[in-house]
């Protein structure tokens, strides 16, 4: 028969399947097995509405064999078969699918049924490994076989063929291999096998293939032999589909950790299914440990997604929201919007929905644990909990009402996890403010000096150890129409009337001592003062509002920080002994205080953990104040 040319922009369109809608290669082999899985879904169908043409399930299958000599691989399945006219039709024209067709034919009742390729591309990528291929095929409706054979861009040839069985073989004679690629690889059993699993593992129909295999000898169990037998490649069944009520825990476990290559067990398994707008099967698990790159810029976070089975992408992180990436699983839907390689999603309103759906239950399953399961809740904050802090600083707090109810902090009520709604139902009679204060430990906040006057008043303090907290707070604002406040910033709101006026008087009494310190501090800091928050110690440094001293210390770690700095105010404790002996300093020699001023300055500075500016010109004026005080 006359070669034919393709029914499409033919050399141009073809070039553009086979090198520009498809990223990888070894997709052609999903594709072909996708395109079986179609031909024995028809067939199928059809044995169940025409008694002529019943068919028991267990011979409906799909064979691959590899023929190193010949270079050639071959996919042959059982399935429904081509007419000639359909070889005509679905392989002569270019993004014509027999399946969409076939699918567009069925009556209102029976659109359910699954159709995968939906494209009419799919079978064209076996051209990027294939210089030739030949499809051999045999009709249900029909007693003539028929083979389409192309070498590509210059078209096809249709010609009748001696077959009996009813279904289609489709040969692939490989391209030769070059420095670059090598084609042979997809002739090796066990790359057939890797792909099979890895893109086509839940067609529901057996894929098999003739497997050689190492065995004991029968007559001398210490000895092996090479033993071809056929194999069945895929489980065909996925786990997500089976019933929960008859998975075990182990089942889920195995799964988890073959699947995601962890040696953990999974902390939390949420597997459901969603029928509606747009339903779906979803296997999702909470890691029982963190990943040891899960901070690093090459962690790639995301869901593994599939198509009626069929793998379609292992990394869709549009399913996820950036604070939830800890989750790994899968996502199996038949009614997702793809692209014509069928390789990523189309942006669309589905894709937002399921989307959506997919953090609803997330967030649904978190706040059950937090509710039911403390400990288990705790261990899992423990291990992502910084991820749904940074999900409330991160998109100018977009996401703050979704995640401000999951967030814990360690507190100064028994040193334990707190969230805070449970801070606020137990704040005091006539609180108003919601304290924290931030360090680089729990044992650093303890002991600064800020802490001591609201320990002796019993107020419970939120202890912020990362640093992206005081960041996420200050999104947040409020809660509860509770105000956040930092024991380190502005006024604490502790001191009764008549403590603000004792407070007033003494700073009146002292203008010109604080005013003298203040210009010995230069542009150091914005103020001296007397402080209503200490208690026994000294001194302390605290900010005005706005940018904090510990965001001071966070964002002088990035990089372009352009020396951002806080409002520094030093505070000083009346009541102290070195406030007494500061006044007598200045009585008797004002310009003594200078020395004195600066060294208070540098002690705050170390208290809050922030860098001295000059140590040794510090550590110098400590010993002359001390060999001057023995004089």
């Amino acid at each position: 028969m006359a070669k034919k040319q393709f029914k499409a922009e033919s050399k141009r369109l073809l070039d553009l399947m086979i090198n520009s809608i498809y990223t990888n290669r070894e997709i052609f082999l999903r594709e072909l097995i996708s395109n079986a899985s179609d031909a024995l879904d028809k067939r199928y169908y059809l044995s169940l509405t025409d008694d002529g043409k019943r068919i028991d399930k267990k011979n409906l299958k799909i064979d691959i064999s590899a023929d190193k000599a010949n270079r050639t691989l071959t996919i042959s399945d059982t399935g429904i078969g081509m007419t000639e006219k359909e070889l005509e039709s679905n392989l002569g024209t270019i993004a014509k699918s027999g399946s969409l067709e076939f699918k567009k034919e069925l009556d209102d009742a029976t659109k359910n049924i699954d159709i995968i390729g939906q494209f009419g591309v799919g079978f064209y990528s076996a051209f990027m490994v294939a210089k030739k291929i030949t499809v051999e095929t045999k009709s249900i409706h029909g007693d003539v076989a028929y083979s389409w054979v192309s070498e590509g861009e210059d078209g096809y040839t249709i010609n009748t063929i001696d077959r009996d069985q009813v279904g289609t073989t489709i040969t692939l004679e490989l391209k030769d291999d070059t420095a670059e690629d090598n084609y042979s690889d997809f002739l090796e059993s066990y790359q057939i096998q890797q792909l099979v699993t890895k893109y086509s593992d839940y067609v529901r129909y057996p894929i098999e293939m003739m497997v050689e295999t190492q065995k004991p000898k029968s007559d001398n169990p210490e000895e092996f032999e090479t033993v071809v037998e056929n194999k069945t490649l895929n489980s065909m069944v996925p786990l997500w589909k089976k019933n929960r009520k008859k998975i075990k825990p182990e089942e889920y476990n195995e799964f988890y950790k073959s699947k995601f290559m962890d040696w953990e067990d999974p902390q939390k398994v949420i597997h459901y299914n969603v029928e509606g707008n747009i339903s779906y099967n979803a296997l999702l698990f909470i890691p029982g440990k963190t990943p040891y790159n899960f901070y690093n810029a090459d962690y790639e976070p995301g869901l593994q997604l599939y198509c009626k089975g069929v793998f379609i992408m292992d990394k869709a992180k549009d399913l996820l929201p950036d604070y939830f990436r800890f989750v790994k699983g899968l996502i199996d839907s038949d009614d997702l919007n793809l692209n014509i390689s069928r390789e990523i999603l189309q942006q669309d309103r589905q894709m937002k929905v399921l989307a959506q759906s997919i953090e609803k239950k997330i967030k649904n399953n978190l706040e059950e644990m937090l509710k039911g399961e403390r400990e288990e809740y705790e261990k899992f904050f423990t291990n992502f909990g910084l991820t749904l802090k940074y999900g409330i600083y991160q998109d100018y707090g977009m996401h703050k009402d979704t995640l401000q109810n999951l967030i814990l902090f360690k507190s100064s009520k028994e040193d334990k996890y707190v969230t805070l709604e449970e801070y606020v139902e137990r704040m005091q009679e006539g609180q108003d403010l919601i304290y924290y204060a931030c360090g680089e430990t729990i044992d650093a906040i303890k002991k600064l000096p800020q802490m001591e006057r609201l320990q002796e008043k019993n107020l419970e303090v939120l202890y912020f150890i990362d640093d992206v907290d005081e960041f996420a707070i200050n999104i947040l604002n409020t809660y509860k129409d509770k105000k956040f406040k930092s024991v380190n910033q502005g006024d604490l709101g502790l001191d009764s009337e008549e403590e603000k006026k004792e407070k007033e008087e003494k700073a009146k009494e002292n203008q010109s001592l604080l005013s003298s310190m203040k210009d010995a501090l230069t542009d150091k800091v914005k103020e001296v003062r007397i402080s209503s928050r200490l208690k026994s110690h000294p001194v302390c440094l605290v900010s005005d509002e706005g940018i904090s001293l510990e965001m001071e210390k966070v964002l002088s770690q990035a990089p372009n920080s352009q020396g951002i700095k806080a409002n520094k105010i030093l505070e000083i404790n009346p009541d102290h002994e070195i406030f007494k002996t500061l006044q007598k300093a200045y009585e008797k020699n004002p310009d003594q205080v200078k020395d004195y001023a600066d060294v208070l300055y540098n002690q705050a500075l170390l208290i809050e953990g922030l860098p001295i500016e000059d140590p040794i010109a510090y550590a110098n004026k400590i010993c002359d104040l001390m060999i001057h005080a023995n004089k």
